[in-house]
């Protein structure tokens, strides 16, 4: 990196990548008494474009049972495109895993909620996640598994 190139980095887009709704048990999930058991599934993951720029998405799965019946299942990919100029390597992944799904976090959020109340369900509003802690753990994960890795390629 030459002394006049400063990092940049910024927001270029939010986006919805992919959005859907199903309400298998309608009408008749409706007549019952609204005590659901949520399950969220959420995943992040981050590609580069081109050279200055990543799209990194955020993807959650948020599923509602009444028992064993389906209420609704929610799933939306929320997807931002990131300019990412100049910065190092060791930077640039904290960024992608953790700083930018924080950032779409709340759009997610949003539209989940959107979704589910367009499908006839009280609001719902996902708690919020620490994606920070989320890229530590995971970072953590693979340096163990590299780490038993290398262990059994040495045995």
């Amino acid at each position: 990196m030459s002394e006049n190139q400063q990092p940049q980095f910024a927001l270029q887009r939010v986006y919805i990548k992919d959005a859907s709704i199903e309400v298998p048990g309608a009408p008749v999930i409706f007549t019952k008494e609204w005590k659901p058991e949520i399950k969220l599934d959420l995943n992040s993951g981050a590609r580069r474009v081109d050279d200055k720029h990543f799209e990194v998405q955020v993807k959650a799965t948020v599923t509602a049972k009444l028992g064993e019946d389906t209420a609704f299942l929610v799933e939306v990919m929320q997807a931002g495109l990131f300019l990412a100029d100049n910065i190092p390597e060791e930077q640039l992944k904290p960024m992608l895993g953790a700083m930018c799904p924080n950032i779409l976090f709340p759009y997610l959020r949003e539209s989940v909620d959107s979704l589910v109340v367009k499908g006839g369900f009280p609001a719902l509003m996902l708690a919020p996640i620490n994606f920070d802690a989320l890229y530590q753990q995971r970072m953590q994960q693979e340096a163990a598994q590299a780490a038993e890795a290398a262990q059994d390629t040495v045995q």
